[in-house]
C-alpha cells in the first residue's frame, strides 16, 4: 500500500469513528437535552450541505486526490431518529470495514504498540476528537449535563464507551504512564472529573503523521544512517556484530540491554552504534550527558517519552557519557540506564562504578595500526603517488591513532593538493588539527620557533634528541612491520627526561623536537591537573593522557619532580593517596603510546620507579665558555641594529641561555628607546642588571 493510499484509508477509519463517537455522545446526552428543552442538534452531526466541490473535512492530512472520498466518510449520512440503535449499529460496522486495511489505521497502530485496551483506545479517540472536530464539545457538553463543560473527562468515557474499565484510569496504564493524555486536575477536583486532552504527538500520530516528540527533538541529535555509512574496520565490525546479538536475543516482550561500548575514542564508538542501527533498521539519535536531567522527576518524565517514541518510531538511543566525572552525571546517568530504555547505548571510557544495572559492556578499540595504515596507503595513493603514498603511509599510521572516518576526513581536507607529497602534508596537518580542541582544555599549547641552529648543546645531548626524534619518525616501522608490538604489551611510547639547571635550554630543546617532526607541543599546567580533593588528580590526568592518545602532540611536564616526585613513607591518609597519585602516573606514562617529555632542574627528587621506565635521559650542562658565545650570536638577530660587541667578553660571564636571551632583549628595549643601535655598553648594563636580579656577585673591574 501506498503512502497516499494509506492515508486516505486512514481518513476514511478517522470520519467512520467520529461518526460512531457521535452518535455515542447524542444517546448520552438526550436525557439532559429533553430535561433541559434546549437541545439542538450541531450541524456537524446531520448530513453535509450538497456543493458542487465537495469541501476536505479540516482534519484530513495532506494533498492526495483522495480527499473527497475521505470528506464523503467523513459525515454519514443519518438515519431516522427513531432508528437510533440501528444508525449506531450501521456506524459500528462501517467503522469495522474502515479498520480492515493492510497496515492498520494508525489508531489500532497505537493501541498494538502501547497495549490499550479497546476502552482505553476510544478514550483517546474521544480526547483527540475535540482537536479533529472542534463542533463535537457541544455534544461533549450535553453529555456531561454541563453547558459550560464542553471538554471530555474519564466520567464522560465511563459512561459512554463500550466495555469502560477502572484500571485505565491507573497511574500504570498506558494513558497515563505513556503521557497520551494531559490530566488538568485543579485544588480537590476528583480523578474522573478533571478536563482531558490529548497529548499533541499522539494527535499527530492518529492523523498520521509520525514524527518525532519536539519535546525530545531539542535534547536529541539524529545520527544520519543514510547521507554517509557507517565507517567500521574489520577489528570493529566484530564489536557491531555482538551489539546486534545482544540486541536480537531478547524475546519481544522482554526489556533490551543497554550497550556499554567502552573505549577512548568517541568516533569509534558511535560507528558502532551506528553500524548496528543500521542493520537493526533503527535511526540513532544522540544524547549528551550534560543534557540529561538530573532531577529525579525530569528524569522520569524523560524516560516515559522516549519509552513511548521507541514504540511508535524504530529507534535507539545514543548517550554520550565519556565526560562521566561528577557525582551529579553520575546518579543522573544510572537513574536512566537503570529503566527501560533500549535498544539504548552509553558510551563510556571505563566502566561506571557502581556498574550499570542489566548492562552489557563491549569494548570498541581504535582501528589497529596496520588497518590505519592500509587506510591512508588507500587514501594517498594513485597511478602518479605509489612512492610517496609508501612513504608517508607509515608516518601517518605511526604517529596518530584515528578511527577511518576520521582519517576519511583528513585526506578529504587535502584532496585538494595536486601533488602527492602536498597531499600528505595537508592531511599531516589535519589530523593535528583534531587533536587540539581536546588537549587545549587541559594544557597550555606551545608554538614552536626554534630549530636545531638556535639549540647549543653538547654533542651527546644532540645526538639523544636527534635520536628521540628518530625514533618517534620510525615506530610504525619497528613495532609493526618488524614485529616488536607483538612482544611488548606496553611501553610503545616514548618517554624522556631533560635535566639541568633553569635556563639550560630544556623547553627549547622540546620545541625544536616537536617542529622536527612537525607535532604540536603542550606544556602541562599542574595547577590545572593537581587538585586537593581525592581523586581528582588522577581524573585529571587520566583526561589529559586520553586526550593525547590520538597523537599529534608532545606532552612537556615542565617542573616534573613537582608531580613525579619520590613516594613517601606512608604515615597518614594524605601521604598514601599522594603514592596512589604517582603509581597511577608511573601506569599510564607506561602505557601512553606518544612522546613524553619530563623537565626538571632536581633530578635527584624524582622517583627512581620513573628513572626506571624513562628511555632516554638528556642531561643539560651549563654552558661553558664557547657555548656562550654561541648562545649571545644567536640571542643577537641579523635585523637588529648593531654596533661594535665584544662577544668574547661577554661569554665570559656565567650565565645560561635563558639569562643570556633575557640580557640580550632587555639590551633591544633599551637601544629602541634611544633610537640608537645595540651596544656594548647597553649589553654591559643589562648584564649587571640580570647578576643583581640573580643575586650573584659583580666585580666591578669587570665593568670597567
Amino acid at each position: 500500500m501506498t503512502s497516499d493510499t494509506w492515508l486516505a484509508a486512514n481518513n476514511r477509519y478517522l470520519g467512520a469513528s467520529l461518526h460512531w463517537l457521535r452518535l455515542r455522545l447524542r444517546a448520552a446526552a438526550a436525557p439532559n437535552a429533553d430535561a433541559a428543552g434546549q437541545w439542538q442538534e450541531p450541524a456537524s452531526v446531520g448530513p453535509p450541505a450538497p456543493s458542487p466541490s465537495p469541501k476536505r473535512p479540516w482534519y484530513a492530512f495532506g494533498h492526495s486526490s483522495s480527499a473527497p472520498a475521505a470528506a464523503a466518510s467523513a459525515a454519514p449520512a443519518r438515519a431516522p431518529a427513531s432508528d437510533d440503535g440501528a444508525e449506531l449499529a450501521r456506524a459500528g460496522a462501517d467503522r469495522g470495514a474502515a479498520a480492515a486495511t493492510d497496515p492498520p489505521p494508525a489508531l489500532l497502530l497505537l493501541a498494538e504498540r502501547l497495549g490499550l485496551s479497546p476502552f482505553e483506545r476510544d478514550t483517546v479517540l474521544l480526547c483527540a476528537a475535540l482537536e479533529l472536530d472542534p463542533d463535537i464539545g457541544t455534544l461533549m457538553a450535553f453529555a456531561q449535563g454541563q453547558a459550560a463543560r464542553n471538554t471530555p473527562s474519564f466520567a464522560l468515557a465511563l459512561r459512554v464507551l463500550d466495555d469502560p474499565s477502572w484500571d485505565a484510569l491507573s497511574p500504570h496504564r498506558p494513558l497515563r504512564y505513556a503521557r497520551l493524555l494531559e490530566i488538568n486536575q485543579p485544588g480537590a477536583t476528583p480523578l474522573t472529573a478533571a478536563a482531558l486532552r490529548a497529548d499533541e504527538r499522539i494527535v499527530h500520530y492518529i492523523k498520521g503523521l509520525n514524527v518525532i516528540d519536539e519535546r525530545l527533538a531539542g535534547l536529541l541529535t539524529p545520527v544520519s544512517l543514510d547521507a554517509e555509512e557507517p565507517q567500521l574496520s574489520a577489528s570493529q565490525q566484530g564489536a557491531a556484530q555482538e551489539v546486534v546479538r545482544h540486541l536480537e536475543a531478547p524475546g519481544p516482550q522482554d526489556p533490551m540491554p543497554v550497550i556499554e561500548l567502552l573505549g577512548i575514542d568517541r568516533g569509534s564508538k558511535l560507528e558502532v552504534a551506528r553500524q548496528a542501527c543500521a542493520l537493526l533498521n533503527r535511526h540513532l539519535y544522540q544524547l549528551a550527558l550534560a543534557d540529561l536531567p538530573t532531577h529525579r522527576a525530569e528524569i522520569d518524565a524523560l524516560v516515559r517519552l522516549w519509552q513511548r517514541e521507541r514504540m511508535l518510531l524504530p529507534l535507539a538511543l545514543y548517550l554520550d557519557a565519556d565526560d562521566l566525572d561528577a557525582a551529579a552525571p553520575a546518579a543522573a546517568l544510572h537513574a536512566f540506564a537503570s529503566r527501560d530504555i533500549g535498544p539504548a547505548f552509553v558510551g563510556l571510557r571505563e566502566p561506571p562504578a557502581p556498574a550499570l544495572a542489566d548492562a552489557v559492556a563491549i569494548t570498541v578499540l581504535t582501528p589497529s595500526a596496520r588497518e590505519q595504515h592500509d587506510a591512508w596507503l588507500a587514501g594517498l595513493q594513485d597511478a602518479n603517488a605509489a612512492e610517496e603514498a609508501q612513504l608517508w603511509a607509515p608516518r601517518l599510521a605511526g604517529q596518530f591513532n584515528l578511527n577511518l572516518r576520521d582519517i576519511d576526513r583528513a585526506l578529504s581536507s587535502a584532496a585538494a593538493a595536486v601533488q602527492a607529497t602536498a597531499r600528505a602534508k595537508g592531511a599531516w596537518a589535519a589530523c593535528r588539527q583534531f587533536t587540539q580542541p581536546r588537549l587545549d582544555q587541559l594544557a597550555q599549547r606551545l608554538d614552536p620557533k626554534a630549530t636545531w641552529s638556535d639549540l647549543v648543546l653538547a654533542d651527546e645531548a644532540t645526538q639523544l634528541l636527534r635520536q628521540i626524534a628518530a625514533q618517534v619518525r620510525n615506530r610504525y616501522q619497528v613495532y609493526e612491520a618488524w614485529g616488536y608490538a607483538h612482544k611488548m604489551n606496553r611501553g610503545l611510547g616514548i618517554s624522556a627526561l631533560f635535566a639541568g639547571e633553569s635556563g639550560t635550554g630544556k623547553t627549547m630543546a622540546a620545541e625544536v623536537v616537536a617542529n622536527e617532526l612537525e607535532l604540536s607541543l603542550y606544556r602541562i599546567d599542574l595547577s590545572a591537573v593537581v587538585s586537593k580533593y581525592i581523586g581528582e588528580t588522577e581524573k585529571n590526568l587520566r583526561r589529559l593522557f586520553d586526550a593525547a592518545e590520538q597523537g599529534g602532540a608532545i606532552l612537556l611536564f615542565d617542573e616534573a619532580d613537582a608531580l613525579f616526585g619520590k613516594r613517601s613513607e606512608v604515615k597518614d591518609s594524605h601521604d598514601r593517596y599522594a603514592n596512589i597519585e604517582i603509581n597511577y602516573l608511573l601506569q599510564r606514562m607506561e602505557a601512553f603510546s606518544g612522546l613524553a617529555i619530563l623537565a626538571t632542574n632536581m633530578k635527584s627528587a624524582l622517583d627512581s620507579a620513573f628513572m626506571r621506565r624513562l628511555r632516554f635521559v638528556v642531561n643539560f650542562q651549563y654552558p661553558g665558555a664557547p657555548e656562550r658565545k654561541r648562545i649571545w650570536q644567536g640571542a643577537l638577530p641579523a635585523a637588529l641594529p648593531q654596533g661594535e660587541i665584544d662577544l668574547e667578553r661577554l661569554a665570559r660571564f656565567g650565565l645560561s641561555g635563558g639569562n643570556i636571551h633575557s640580557i640580550a632583549l632587555n639590551a633591544a628595549f633599551m637601544a629602541a628607546e634611544r633610537a640608537t643601535p645595540i651596544t656594548q655598553s647597553l649589553l654591559m648594563g643589562a648584564v649587571r642588571t640580570e647578576l643583581r636580579k640573580l643575586g650573584k656577585a659583580i666585580n666591578e673591574a669587570e665593568f670597567r
